[in-house]
């Protein structure tokens, strides 16, 4: 029998479940949902009960997603989506992917996201912060007159609707103003971070032929500055439909043969030109965004219009209660979805703070202190940083004024129990902590934060509204309380239209519909506790499997990186269907500490107490970095790879990750 303390895979240890943050009725009474509860009863006569907690919350999800039509229909008219909805129904055909959204509806993105500068165009829509300090302020007002200004240019370089804009900007006012532009013309926009490599971009963007590329000439990152001119060529070389190159800070251009090249600020736009929206159907492509493009090219994923301005609602106005107000903030970078998550704030007409550098420049709390500054009211950033934070000590709620921030958003990768219980120690104890699961693949989360559920150590609040999330055991049947496949048994309209060059549909199908037919099927492992909370384990296709045992990786991580000698790990599992592999253990060790008899003995009972005998490794190495992504994602399943014997190059793509000269140390 395991003893009362042992964590057994696929289960939740004593660490799991205590409540760290209770909504009391003051907050329930003000939180959006609660309001938009009570329209679906006076204006669409929804009877969903009088409650106001938990039971409220449940009763109103389980209407959104068995009653898809009625919901989704209902979001458009409780948030007065700028456009035409048309006579025709919400949705046509019931198996996904084969779903079409508002059929007869017309819109536009940047229409919606601009309509506070009609009615309130003083209020701040834009604080941009660099790593310096240096701050600067748009307001709707003003922002609208920059998206006019560049839309007026991008038309008089020939981009029309369809048109595709390709951008490789830091998280700069330019990027934002870029998007809206491309958007209100009904052309799609496609963004990467300028520190991927030139080949990482063009495997991205020579998928999408652009018109148009904005860039840089260069850009600062931790304290250093770093030169683009030799990038910017290449990768124009390698673009030939190109009609233009777009330079933010430049004083001049080269207006002769195409590509020309023109500075951002002096695009051949009318100042004070009338700002016009292209209305566009519902599906019509809003951007493509891309998988991480760790193996083979990577996904061109296409979101739409209405599917975007929808979901982002609904994100930010119900589930993590932005209004009017508030002050938003996510570290992100143009190359990860959450930039455009981000974005999505405009929809909401609150101020989205566009922060450009790195997030432990000059120090660790760097973050934190650029919060207090600028009255963030919503702090959100990566699970890593959250966990660096902790790791270093550091009390920010302490040291800085942080009285305004009244949520925290967690997303990237699973935060464990002690990452929650750091943020409220040491942030604030009155707080929302949402921790988010979802992805590029949809521009949102599928399961997070609620303001009527609890918060509680480790677990994710629940599924979101609309998001008909399910356990799949390796049959294919749904399970509660225990590991399994997370699926969606229903559609959702910011799935995407479909992948760029895929016009038969094979690609997505063979991406998310298989094994299953008509369900999405996400990558990911997660338990969904019998009161709705739920838990994500780490992507299945990076599972550690042992003794026929399925475990994802976060809890493994969680139990190697509370030892203060780890900075950093990783493990892989070689095991193949049908045949027993190694456990191998990766670590980056902490300055002076030295992988000695002791503390290898030390992990290997850390993971016996708290996982099981099966989850020792059989071996443990130290390596001087952990691959990852730009987005900061570890790249297990490339390292796996390399050591059943792919060769380094063709394992993963070195432009798509933040530290590409370690993966050989894999092949050693």
């Amino acid at each position: 029998m395991p003893s009362d303390n042992e964590v057994r895979p696929g289960t939740l240890g004593r660490d799991y479940g205590d409540v760290l943050w209770q909504p009391g009725p003051e907050v329930i009474e003000r939180a959006r949902i609660t309001a938009y509860r009570r329209w679906l009863g006076a204006e669409r006569g929804i009877a969903l009960g009088g409650g106001t907690g938990p039971d409220a919350y449940q009763e109103l999800h389980h209407w959104s997603v068995t009653e898809p039509g009625p919901f989704w229909g209902s979001l458009w008219d409780y948030f007065g989506v700028a456009g035409e909805r048309g006579d025709g129904p919400v949705l046509t055909g019931t198996t996904m992917p084969d779903v079409t959204w508002f059929p007869g509806a017309t819109l536009n993105y940047a229409a919606n996201a601009l309509r506070t500068a009609v009615t309130d165009p003083g209020r701040i829509a834009v604080i941009a912060r660099d790593e310096a300090g240096n701050q600067s302020t748009l307001s709707y007002g003003e922002l609208a007159a920059e998206v006019a200004r560049v839309r007026a240019g991008l038309i008089a370089l020939g981009v029309s609707t369809g048109d595709r804009v390709a951008a490789c900007l830091p998280n700069i006012p330019a990027a934002i103003i870029g998007l809206l532009a491309t958007a209100s013309i009904g052309a799609i926009w496609s963004s990467c971070s300028p520190d991927f490599g030139p080949a990482s971009v063009i495997d991205r963007f020579a998928q999408i032929t652009p018109k148009v590329l904005f860039t840089v000439e260069r850009y600062r990152y931790g304290g250093k500055e770093f030169d683009r001119s030799t990038a910017v060529a290449d990768i124009t070389a390698a673009l030939p439909g190109l009609a233009a190159v777009i330079t933010v800070g430049a004083h001049s251009g080269n207006t002769g043969p195409a590509p020309q090249t023109l500075a951002f600020d002096s695009l051949p736009g009318a100042p004070g030109m009338a700002l016009e929206f292209e209305a566009v159907s519902y599906g019509h492509p809003l951007w493509v965004l891309y998988s991480s493009g760790t193996t083979g090219l990577p996904k061109a994923i296409v979101h739409s219009h209405g599917g975007i301005v929808q979901e982002h609602l609904k994100a930010l106005c119900l589930h993590q209660d932005l209004d009017a107000g508030d002050v938003f903030f996510w570290y992100t970078t143009t190359g990860w979805m959450m930039w455009n998550f981000l974005a999505g704030g405009l929809l909401a007409g609150v101020t989205i703070v566009a922060y450009d550098g790195s997030a432990t420049y000059p120090d660790t709390g760097a973050l934190w202190r650029m919060a207090a500054q600028t009255g963030v009211t919503y702090f959100g950033t990566g699970a890593p940083y959250l966990l660096a934070c902790a790791k270093a000590g550091l009390t920010p709620g302490r040291e800085h004024d942080l009285s305004r921030v009244r949520g925290v958003g967690s997303t990237g990768s699973p935060l464990p129990p002690e990452g929650f219980r750091w943020v409220y120690q040491e942030v604030g104890g009155d707080l929302l902590l949402g921790s988010y699961s979802g992805g590029t693949d949809v521009c949102t989360g599928f399961v997070g934060p609620c303001p009527l559920l609890p918060v509680r150590a480790g677990v994710i609040a629940g599924s979101c509204l609309g998001a008909r999330v399910e356990a799949y055991d390796p049959a294919g049947r749904p399970v509660i309380g225990e590991v399994g496949e997370l699926v969606l048994t229903a559609p959702m309209p910011s799935m995407p239209v479909g992948f760029w060059n895929d016009p038969d549909g094979s690609r997505y199908r063979a991406s998310y519909f298989d094994p299953w037919p008509g369900v999405w099927r996400h990558g990911d492992w997660i338990s969904i506790l019998p009161d709705g909370g739920c838990v994500i384990f780490g992507r299945s296709d990076a599972t550690l499997n042992r003794g026929g045992v399925r475990m994802g990786t976060s809890e493994f991580y969680r139990v190697v990186e509370q030892l203060p000698e780890v900075a950093d790990s990783l493990v892989v599992d070689t095991g193949q269907l049908g045949a027993d592999g190694r456990l191998i253990l990766y670590l980056v060790l902490a300055d002076g500490s030295d992988l000695d008899d002791e503390l290898t003995g030390r992990i290997k009972a850390a993971l016996r107490a708290a996982l099981s005998p099966r989850h020792v490794p059989d071996e443990i190495h130290q390596v001087p970095g952990i691959p990852r992504t730009l987005s900061g994602k570890k790249l297990e399943v490339p390292v796996r790879k390399i050591l059943l014997g792919t060769p380094v190059a063709d394992a993963a793509d070195p432009d798509a990750l933040a530290n590409p000269e370690v993966l050989a140390w894999f092949a050693t």
